[in-house]
């Protein structure tokens, strides 16, 4: 099938969650109702919920909300998203972290580049709702980092599902940092494809400003600088990469 079709097409969004009971609701529910684009179109979706080895009630939101749950019992983002893609039936994937709102306007532009036929994957520039100015700067300056160099941020992609299963999805072997290595090889295969890697910039995602308040600048500064100097060994151990790893919420 294609998006030109008159058969549905299927889209498949998957959701990491890991002890995400205070907002995974709310991210639901911004998702089901952004997603009323794609049947809008005529094509179908589908909403799969990877539960990441909660201890709360993280999967009982997930399933009260109509999501169809499933488990993967290694704390890790990547295998978190792997897990979900690997139950997934779409011919498109969108992934959308648990503390992230995409908007029924940021779902037209992510359907207008599947239909394009010249995408093979896509993210998003962000947004965040914070007091702080130093959270403020760091989103700024991501997203000048990301729509110079065509990189992904996790919190929001989308590309072709044969692509991301034919490149092995997200490196497992990465605790942080898997997005930007995907995003490498997503860019290799679009050149032999001769298709794109796109960043929409028309529409930000609305992610959660949570690690602003959560982390010290030094704490923050501690990961990025341990990645710097060690390349990505540090990145492969999750004691070092305790912003994503040591349970705060």
């Amino acid at each position: 099938m294609n998006p030109g079709s008159a058969a549905p097409f299927l889209v498949s969004i998957v959701v990491p969650a890991y002890n995400e009971e205070l907002l995974l609701g709310p991210t639901l529910e911004s998702i089901k109702q952004a997603a009323t684009v794609f049947r809008d179109r005529g094509w179908d979706y589908e909403l799969v919920v990877c539960d990441n080895n909660s201890t709360d009630r993280t999967p009982t939101i997930a399933s009260d909300a109509g999501a169809r749950v499933i488990f993967e019992p290694v704390n890790q983002i990547g295998k978190a998203r792997n897990r979900g893609a690997s139950a997934s039936v779409g011919q498109w994937l969108i992934f959308v972290d648990a503390d992230s709102h995409p908007s029924r306007e940021l779902f037209v532009d992510v359907a207008r580049a599947i239909s394009s036929g010249d995408c093979i994957a896509g993210g998003v520039t962000l947004r965040m709702e914070t007091p702080s100015r130093l959270g403020r700067l760091a989103v700024a300056f991501w997203n000048r980092v990301s729509r110079a160099f065509r990189l992904l941020a996790g919190s929001f992609i989308f590309c072709e599902a044969r692509t991301f299963r034919d490149l092995g999805g997200f490196d497992e072997s990465l605790y942080a940092s898997e997005e930007i290595d995907l995003s490498s090889r997503l860019k290799r295969a679009g050149r032999t494809q001769d298709k794109r890697l796109v960043i929409l910039t028309a529409h930000p995602l609305l992610t959660s400003s949570r690690k602003v308040h959560l982390y010290s600048l030094r704490e923050h500064l501690t990961v990025v600088l341990k990645a710097l100097l060690t390349g990505k060994r540090s990145l492969r151990d999750p004691k070092h990469c305790a912003t994503w790893y040591d349970g705060r919420r």
